[in-house]
């Protein structure tokens, strides 16, 4: 059950680094070319509170007793990833929702996640997620305290 909820929690990592990181750093980008105050600007401020709640996610993952396969997931989904953009540019940014049909938000974390890609910082969430898959430790339950029965002799 551990595993299983683990997967779930994969997912849910790999699909808050993807769309909510790309569309924030994109939001963030947009606002540092238009020398936006991010005080007076709400989508900065959002943008900035989505990267500090993905932030808060993956160190939780990274340092929580979780199942390796929460960190497993989004790791083999960003170094995947990496390695088809290494071997094939143009197959890798089609990957990516930047479509025209499709909603304005989610083209725009499409194209964050394409300059996140191509700056190489997906392979390095990559490699740091997977390095907890690694350690024995992490794939072992939890450690359960068991009673020691003393046996009761007369005379003590």
């Amino acid at each position: 059950m551990r595993h299983f909820l683990g997967l779930l929690l994969g997912v849910v990592v790999a699909a808050a680094v993807l769309l909510g990181g790309g569309w924030a750093s994109q939001e963030v980008v947009r606002g540092a070319a238009q020398n936006l105050d991010p005080a007076k600007d709400t989508r900065m401020l959002i943008a900035i509170g989505v990267m500090a709640v993905v932030g808060l996610l993956l160190g939780l993952v990274l340092v929580g007793r979780v199942s390796p396969l929460a960190t497993f997931i989004p790791s083999l989904v960003l170094l995947a990833w990496t390695v088809v953009y290494v071997l094939d540019v143009s197959r890798a940014a089609g990957l990516a929702p930047t479509g025209s049909g499709l909603q304005l938000d989610l083209v725009q974390a499409g194209r964050g996640m394409l300059s996140l890609l191509s700056t190489g910082v997906f392979g390095m969430l990559g490699v740091a997620l997977f390095v907890p898959v690694l350690m024995p430790s992490r794939w072992a339950g939890p450690v359960r305290d068991e009673e020691e029965e003393y046996e009761e002799t007369v005379g003590y």
